[in-house]
């Protein structure tokens, strides 16, 4: 997402249809070898933010209509996309729209 797109969006709380009620399946997980030391160095589990994804919680970092199209995806299998600052960093989780695994990367490793 661009800068431009980021500050046009405006950033309202990420609704869970029921907190801590997982919304789909997250599949394998598997994550880059620099986010793992990241949350190594960090002593950041990164299960908490596993689970906060998979139950709606999608971070602080995702515009309105980022939102919404997760919502939707959940609804219709579509992938699910969370973005968190994580110990001074931007993590995005993402999990793919056949649920068959959850990816944790740096957007720069996209």
């Amino acid at each position: 997402m661009s800068d431009m797109h980021r500050a046009a969006c405006a950033r309202p709380e990420n609704l869970a249809v029921q907190p801590n009620q997982p919304l789909f399946p997250l599949g394998q997980i598997v994550a880059t070898p620099a986010v793992l030391e990241h949350f190594r160095r960090h002593g950041i589990d990164p299960f908490e933010y596993l689970r906060r994804h998979r139950c709606g919680d999608w971070g602080g970092e995702l515009c309105a209509e980022d939102i919404a199209a997760n919502r939707s995806a959940v609804q219709n299998g579509s992938r699910v996309f969370s973005a968190y600052r994580i110990a001074g960093e931007k993590v995005w989780i993402i999990t793919e729209a056949d649920r068959s695994a959850t990816t944790l990367l740096f957007p720069e490793e996209y």
